[in-house]
């Protein structure tokens, strides 16, 4: 199945995820949810690295000028 964005597809991953975690499936359906759930998950990684290399952050330079620099996460 192919995702068009990255809510809906999160959405999808949640509901997979709980009825994995139930255990009442039988073995041959918990494979293809576990299947379509790593698709998903891979999906929404590339989303996510999508978006953070396009976001920037406006900050002033020393002249006072509005300049775009690359968004750094910072480290915990």
């Amino acid at each position: 199945m192919e995702y068009k964005d990255f809510e809906n597809a999160l959405s999808r991953l949640e509901a997979i995820v709980g009825q994995l975690e139930k255990g009442e499936l039988p073995l041959e359906q918990a494979l293809q949810l576990f299947e379509e759930g790593m698709n998903i998950s891979r999906f929404c990684n590339d989303k996510l690295s999508e978006a953070e290399r396009k976001v920037e952050i406006l900050i002033k330079n020393k002249e006072g000028k509005l300049v775009e620099q690359p968004f750094k996460v910072p480290e915990n």
